[in-house]
């Protein structure tokens, strides 16, 4: 199956209402970034990387959970059970690409909070961070009965978050250095 495939095997489309609340949070968010920025709270870089970062994980929730049919309570409690079936069983190829995308999936939230933060992140934390989100999905695939509960997603989306953390250090950080040179606020 490739990504266009999966997208809209497993996710309806947003509803006008749905896509409606999701922009007046946004636009929300966005106000009280303006605030902050104009009280000198935040960076203007800042308040977009939040912005963003709220923007798609918006997305991802959406995507993940709330625009996916309900069906039976599915769960597999047992840790890195895909790489086994990828090994040793029956898995292969397909299961293999879903590790992969589940690994991208969290990669630009990794790339966007060294901004958010204004400062590099240690892998450790953004793995943490992305654990963590990835958590909140699978506990709300697990409470509405919409997705499989899985332990393997929530490493897999550790991972990508601390591998985008990486990626976002390298980029905050020849940022700050350029902005330094050329003496840019």
């Amino acid at each position: 199956m490739n990504i266009y495939q999966i997208i809209i095997t497993h996710n309806k489309g947003w509803t006008k209402e749905e896509a409606i609340y999701f922009g007046v949070i946004l636009l929300l968010l966005a106000g009280l970034l303006t605030i902050s920025v104009y009280k000198h709270k935040i960076l203007k870089l800042q308040a977009i990387a939040v912005l963003l970062l709220a923007g798609y994980i918006g997305i991802v929730f959406g995507s993940t959970v709330f625009t996916r049919k309900s069906s039976i309570r599915k769960y597999k409690i047992i840790p890195l059970w895909s790489w086994k079936e990828i090994l040793f069983g029956n898995g292969g190829k397909e299961l293999l690409i879903e590790n992969i995308l589940n690994i991208i999936l969290l990669l630009p939230m990794g790339i966007l909070l060294p901004f958010v933060f204004k400062k590099k992140l240690k892998s450790k934390r953004a793995f943490l961070y992305g654990f963590f989100v990835s958590a909140m999905i699978e506990c709300c695939q697990l409470a509405f009965k919409c997705g499989l509960f899985e332990w393997d997603d929530m490493i897999h989306n550790g991972i990508g978050c601390m591998l985008g953390s990486m990626i976002g250090n390298i980029v905050l950080n020849e940022w700050q250095r350029l902005r330094n040179k050329n003496n840019i606020v």
